[in-house]
């Protein structure tokens, strides 16, 4: 077990302020050395919110006019990179020399214990050992520095060497040595000595990368109407429905209500397409023939790059599409078909250009802009986040017998997805990588999350046992901009929580330094009354079904594009920071909503309490001062809303001090995640539909059964009481209807004679009366309201 893993209790569930070292100081060398630090001193740097990492950067380019071997007459050369115990190979060519290899080897200088740089070149043999051709030394103290933003070092041509350094050997090879650090351009694509035991296809695996998400639109089809629609038995009249493809997604109209050759349905079909188009939209047109037969009577094929693209309210232009049985559609008159088409399909299609098409909760989005780039506003500010390290991580696999983690980062913001470089068998791995977003809007969360690389090529086995290979969760992180103050660097350390059917689990620490900057405050500060998605969500908005639907259409196309990505962004990584299983069921979920609720009125009920106090004089003092006060409002009612506002001014100057001074992260006492009940965490996480025995399931249900039935209750009282003032005037009860009507008119004759400021007096002296003057029984009006009817009398 990892002995630096953080024990499981409350505090280490909070947010830790850490103060790493960020910014530049580089190593003082000259041209051949020599000791000292240079400090930075600029005041904006590409990489000031990390800590510097110092690598020593090898460039092997190419090799020319080698030896071949006497026995075999060819040469099969590769380079062999060695640093210390570290060793990297490059690419091995066969027959050839003059090879060409473009390598980059990157060694941690903190690991170094060298003081000498050794390439060898080598001759692969298939039986013996490989043949050494040469090598070539550099001493470490003469390895030049570069410091950004300085050009790349130009390679060199260097003589081979015999392996004891005697004499010159025939072959050169072209090479670049430096120091340097992770902000190098070469960093990224170079192999790392921290990963020496990586091979094959999962040195991919471990690069860090910068994905985009695939331009996602809204395609709507408008299935207004067919015509000469003629079923394969002709002998009755057909009853038909549209069926529209695009993928897998599949979607159908209404079936027409009467029985004709000429159906209507004006329906809207919406589906989430994504450029590059690749699907086609397949659209039939199918006779009901039975109630288990449904038949194709026509098809036709649409291409979606040739739709239309909408880009406001305004709506597109209708076509005539003719269909035919069994073949492709063609757009009326054009000439190039001889085929005879029997159907006739009118359709109103388009590509939505002004929605933004959700793959997030609305909650904790990370971008709001419309499909279409022509309708974007300039950005308001950059986020810049640095992804330090993490501290405690606990071993999430067994490898070769030892328990281990390979840790990598992937956060994502807008369109923007990053993923830091998977550091190897450590439990505390450190990243130091640092990306910048532009920022749309304040009012959007970025999400962070961590995981565990199984895809190394090194026969991992997940630490619980068995199963499908695929990239553990350790934990994820979300940070809402609109809490960050602007040109502040946040340095924190945040846990990395996950619910698993055991319990609450803490995973480890993520280290990152935030920072917001703000470029326009006149554009951030227009922001916050604009409305939150672009004008057609509301113009044109969809049925809450319909969104919940488009957004899982939408997560799957995302997952699969960045699936296909080199290296890829695994499904299971994009569905964990996409939260795709947000809106299923969950008892502990739905208590933490209900006590966010009870949270909410709990002024409103102290308030409540308080004045119940005063009414009851249980403080005089307190009750003579809100007499006085009451009088002040009755004789000048025109201070009563500059009191009011001026109150909450006072109250906002007040909590300025106890403002938050950290960004918010998951709260597992908000979440209700610390008192959960097993049972409750075991249908959280159990699958849809349930895998469970039939007794388990049906207690769940039982139980689910009774939950809803407090709920049932509660609506049928809030019902009764909305029911009971509908019957205050409906003279379901004539003689309750008489009095208040009666007492309206009353009402009315004594507010029209009396001034308002003497009613409203007499009616607070009366509210504020003394405990002597009042009755623990309940007022006149509870007693007549109480009396009142409601339709509950006539449910069955």
């Amino acid at each position: 077990m990892n002995p630096l893993a953080v024990p499981d209790h409350k505090d280490d569930f909070k947010l830790k302020d850490t103060r790493p070292q960020l910014g530049e100081r580089w190593p003082h060398r000259g041209p051949r050395g020599g000791g000292g630090w240079i400090s930075s001193e600029r005041a904006t740097s590409t990489y000031d919110l990390v800590e510097q990492m110092f690598y020593l950067f090898v460039r092997v380019v190419k090799a020319k006019d080698l030896p071949t071997n006497p026995l075999t007459g060819s040469c099969d050369p590769y380079i062999e990179v060695k640093v210390g115990n570290y060793k990297g190979e490059t690419q091995r060519f066969e027959k050839k020399t003059n090879p060409e290899w473009k390598q980059v080897f990157a060694f941690s200088k903190d690991k170094v214990q060298s003081s000498v740089v050794e390439v060898f070149l080598r001759d692969r043999e298939i039986v013996a050992r490989d043949d050494y051709v040469g090598k070539v030394v550099f001493d470490m103290h003469e390895v030049p520095t570069r410091v950004p933003p300085d050009s790349p070092l130009a390679p060199q041509w260097y003589r081979l060497e015999d392996l004891r350094g005697d004499r010159k050997v025939r072959g050169e090879v072209m090479l670049a040595v430096w120091m340097g650090t992770q902000a190098d351009e070469a960093f990224p694509e170079a192999w790392h000595s921290d990963a020496a035991s990586v091979h094959r296809e999962g040195v991919l695996n471990i690069r860090s990368k910068v994905y985009v998400s695939p331009k996602l639109w809204y395609l709507r089809v408008n299935v207004i109407e067919a015509q000469d629609v003629e079923p394969l038995d002709q002998s009755q009249s057909p009853q038909v429905f549209v069926k529209a493809q695009v993928g897998n997604q599949v979607l159908k109209t209404k079936l027409c209500p009467t029985r004709t050759t000429n159906p209507m349905w004006n329906e809207d079909l919406i589906f989430v397409v994504a450029e590059p188009f690749e699907e086609h939209l397949i659209l039939t047109v199918e006779n009901k023939a039975s109630h288990a037969k449904d038949e194709v009577v026509g098809r036709v094929d649409l291409l979606l790059h040739i739709l239309e693209r909408r880009m406001d309210h305004r709506p597109v232009h209708s076509r005539w599409f003719n269909l035919e049985r069994f073949g492709f559609g063609a757009l009326e008159g054009d000439k190039g078909h001889e085929l005879k088409f029997s159907i006739r399909l009118h359709l109103r299609v388009c590509l939505e250009g002004a929605y933004h098409v959700l793959d997030e909760s609305t909650m904790y989005i990370s971008d709001q802009r419309p499909t279409a780039w022509q309708l974007w506003k300039q950005p308001v500010g950059i986020l810049e986040v640095g992804i330090l390290s993490a501290q405690g991580l606990l071993p999430m696999k067994t490898m070769e017998g030892r328990r281990t983690t390979d840790a990598y980062c992937v956060a994502k913001y807008g369109l923007k997805w990053i993923r830091t470089r998977t550091i190897i068998e450590n439990f505390n791995p450190k990243w130091n990588e640092q990306y910048t977003w532009e920022v749309y809007d304040p009012s959007t969360v970025i999400t962070l999350g961590v995981f565990d690389n199984c895809h190394l090529g090194g026969g991992e086995k997940p630490a619980a046992g068995g199963g499908a290979r695929i990239d553990s969760r350790i934990g994820k992180v979300r940070i809402r901009l609109s809490t960050l103050e602007t040109d502040r660097i946040y340095t924190h350390s945040y846990p990395l929580l996950v619910l698993q059917p055991s319990g609450l689990k803490k995973m480890g620490e993520l280290q990152l330094a935030v920072r917001f900057t703000c470029l326009s405050l006149a554009n951030m500060i227009y922001l916050y009354g604009n409305p939150l998605l672009p004008k057609m969500h509301y113009l044109h908005p969809f049925t809450v079904n319909q969104l919940d639907s488009l957004r899982y259409q939408a997560i799957n196309i995302v997952a699969v594009r960045l699936s296909r990505a080199e290296p890829p962004l695994r499904k299971e990584v994009v569905e964990y920071m996409l939260d795709v299983d947000s809106h299923m069921w969950s008892m502990r979920r739905s208590k933490a909503n209900f006590f966010r609720i009870v949270s909410l009125f709990s002024g409103v009920i102290s308030i409540s309490k308080w004045l119940g106090e005063v009414c009851k004089w249980k403080n005089p003092v307190t009750t003579v001062l809100v007499h006085v006060l009451f009088f002040i409002l009755v004789c000048y009612p025109e201070l009563i809303l500059p009191t009011i506002f001026l109150y909450m001014f006072l109250i906002g100057i007040w909590n300025y001090h106890l403002r938050p001074r950290h960004p918010s992260h998951m709260d597992t006492k908000l979440s209700w995640a610390e008192a959960v009940h097993p049972d409750e965490l075991d249908e959280e996480f159990d699958t849809f539909p349930t895998s469970k025995q039939q007794d388990v399931a049906r207690m769940r249900y039982d139980r689910l059964r009774s939950v809803a039935g407090r709920i049932q209750t509660v609506m049928g009282d809030m019902a009764t009481q909305g029911e009971r003032f509908q019957a205050l005037l409906s003279w379901r009860d004539p003689r309750a209807t008489s009095l208040f009507v009666i007492f309206c008119l009353i009402a009315a004759v004594v507010l029209y004679i009396t001034p308002f400021k003497i009613i409203t007096l007499v009616t607070g002296l009366f509210w504020l009366r003394h405990p002597r003057f009042r009755s623990k029984q309940p007022s006149i009006p509870s007693n007549f309201f109480r009396r009142l009817p409601s339709h509950a009398d006539s449910m069955l």
